[in-house]
């Protein structure tokens, strides 16, 4: 059988909700039922990655307190943040620098570009527009 790795990968936003610990539990549930958890077993692992990405929205603490929920209703995961792994880091904001890497390669084929708009003009448009107009997608390479 093939390895199964399922991820729960919540946002320190807040508290968790009952929906996230729904999700949590799930994939607890289908790692075990695939050969997972405890040990070194590599069929079935659960882990955690931390979507922090979003700064301005992070609460304090946050991350604890739901680490502490996990642990008190039993739910250990394989690989994470309080865990480690070969897959880490596991928290989104500590593997930026991957991140840009790939960001660049798509830059230099012309697959994306850089967005010069202000987060003001960018809210804007999502609230008249639906979503981004593409403005910068025209704008000459020496802005790139």
């Amino acid at each position: 059988m093939d390895a199964v790795r399922v991820r729960f990968a919540p946002s320190p936003t807040g508290n968790l909700h009952l929906g996230g610990l729904r999700t949590a539990l799930y994939n607890y549930l289908f790692a075990a039922s695939n050969g997972g958890l405890g040990g070194n077993n590599k069929k079935g692992r659960l882990i955690m990655r931390i979507e922090d990405t979003d700064q301005e929205r992070t609460v304090p603490g946050a991350v604890d307190r739901m680490m502490k929920t996990f642990n008190w209703l039993g739910i250990a995961f394989d690989e994470g943040p309080d865990v480690g792994g070969e897959f880490g880091p596991y928290t989104q904001s500590q593997r930026l620098q991957h991140y840009r890497q790939y960001a660049q390669e798509l830059i230099n084929r012309d697959a994306s570009y850089y967005c010069f708009c202000s987060k003001e003009r960018l809210e804007l448009l999502r609230k008249t527009n639906g979503g981004y107009d593409g403005l910068c997608r025209t704008l000459s390479q020496r802005f790139k």
